[in-house]
């Protein structure tokens, strides 16, 4: 029996569409000092009850001569400067910031939207954006700014995002990117670098790349770039990673910078879209974010499912193989915490243990140990249930966990996660938790659990 469409259970439940989810890796289930308002660990993108999508239109080009005033002038004689589709207005007057400034009043004066490219101090040309009632969008980045939908902040490896460790300088943008969502089935959402700020402007300043396509119509990039990778074959545990792509102000799909912030930009990949389907991944040079569409959530396990997981592998009553003592899962409300019960694993073997403080030996590091079981060497640490569901490929047990961190999920999760390269710093990439976004470790980034069962 097929499972009903999203659009089917909202009509059923009169509930508002939902487009999708943004989930942030690196939390398992909400932020560290719980989620407050705009600044949470996953954003619900629900229809808005008015639209609220922009689409461009006018293009302005100015100079700024050596003078106290400048205009804007409508290139009626140059059409390779206006987009397909572009209306041309009147001109307008407005008044000249000053030398050497930046240009930053843009057509603020109408209420429109606009992106803004400086081309050099004296010219720079303005995209006019009007409404689009067929669309709606939403907005993400560091600021906290009302434009702001979705605020986003630096993950921190081992999820030790808390009051006392702080950024010192964040590399996300506070404007980083906008996703703009069909409001008519199939509810398609793309993505595009940048947004657009208080004064409903985006600027691209001199230094930022920039260009004007062979269609005449302008585009750039944001200084650390908006990265994008689509899995193949969806999200399920037969996916596979795709290829990491930096996405436009405008929407295009390049090939990556040499670096995140190098001037020069990558090639354009003309056969693929800012598109986002199930499973998307989105980097923002600072925090990832996973994109899980309506229809993809109805098939991941909830946490009332997870919780039942966790619930059955207790009422099993695995043992401690050395102690003999009983071990359990701590609730997903003590996730953070480490309790007596709590199972400990060697990650090199998959033994799991309660604690216990013999095995170190003088050849290792800190925290490795002699499994008693069969006398493997390796990393001793607490396991941790995976509470976070849309990180879920499919509903299995929780059997496998990660290496180094100790998260714990189901075996086809933990091999779909072990393998996605993602971005760290300027152009590295490498494997890491989706649950405290640690870097996993080499070959063996993931091992199955070996539990005792009670004796008795």
């Amino acid at each position: 029996m097929f499972s009903p469409s999203q659009e089917e259970l909202c009509a059923l439940n009169k509930e508002p569409v939902k487009y999708g989810e943004l989930v942030v890796l690196g939390y398992n289930g909400s932020l560290p000092n719980g989620d407050r308002g705009r600044r949470k660990s996953r954003f619900a993108l629900y229809k808005r009850s008015k639209a609220s999508g922009v689409k461009p239109s006018t293009v302005h080009v100015i100079s700024t001569p050596q003078a106290s005033k400048w205009k804007v002038d409508y290139m009626k004689d140059d059409p390779s400067l206006l987009r397909v589709g572009f209306v041309i207005g009147v001109e307008d007057e407005v008044e000249y910031p000053g030398e050497g400034s930046v240009v930053s009043v843009a057509i603020s004066s109408k209420g429109h939207h606009s992106i803004s490219y400086t081309l050099s101090r004296s010219q720079t040309v303005i995209v006019e954006y009007i409404h689009d009632k067929d669309t709606d969008m939403f907005q993400v980045g560091r600021s906290t700014e009302s434009p702001i939908d979705f605020v986003v902040t630096d993950t921190i490896s081992g999820n030790q995002n808390n009051d006392e460790t702080q950024i010192t300088q964040s590399t996300i943008s506070r404007f980083a990117c906008r996703i703009v969502c069909d409001r008519n089935p199939p509810y398609t959402a793309r993505i595009f670098a940048a947004g657009f700020d208080s004064s409903k402007n985006i600027f691209l300043g001199e230094k930022a790349a920039k260009w004007k396509n062979p269609d005449g119509h302008m585009d750039g990039l944001t200084t650390n770039g908006v990265l994008v990778m689509h899995p193949k074959g969806g999200f399920t545990e037969e996916s596979k990673p795709g290829v990491w792509r930096e996405i436009s102000v405008c929407g295009d799909v390049y090939t990556l910078r040499e670096t995140r912030s190098a001037q020069q930009r990558g090639k354009l990949v003309e056969n693929e879209t800012n598109i986002l389907q199930d499973g998307s991944l989105i980097d923002l040079c600072g925090a990832t974010l996973l994109w899980r569409t309506a229809d993809g959530l109805l098939h991941t396990p909830t946490q009332k499912h997870i919780e039942a997981l966790r619930q059955e592998i207790n009422a099993a009553r695995p043992q401690c193989p050395v102690g003999l003592n009983t071990l359990a899962f701590p609730s997903i409300n003590r996730k953070d915490v480490v309790e007596e019960k709590q199972p400990w694993a060697y990650l090199s073997c998959g033994h799991v243990h309660g604690y216990h403080n013999w095995g170190h030996r003088s050849d290792t590091e800190a925290n490795e140990r002699e499994c008693p079981m069969c006398r493997t060497v390796g990393p001793y640490v607490p396991l941790w249930l995976g509470c976070e569901a849309g990180f879920y490929v499919d509903a299995g047990p929780p059997t496998h966990a990660f290496s180094p961190c100790g998260h714990v999920c189901s075996e086809k999760s933990a091999k779909y996660w072990s393998q996605i390269p993602l971005p760290h710093g300027t152009h590295a990439f490498h494997p890491a938790c989706p649950f405290c976004a640690t870097q996993l470790a080499g070959e063996h980034n993931c091992i199955k659990l070996i539990f005792q069962g009670p004796i008795d």
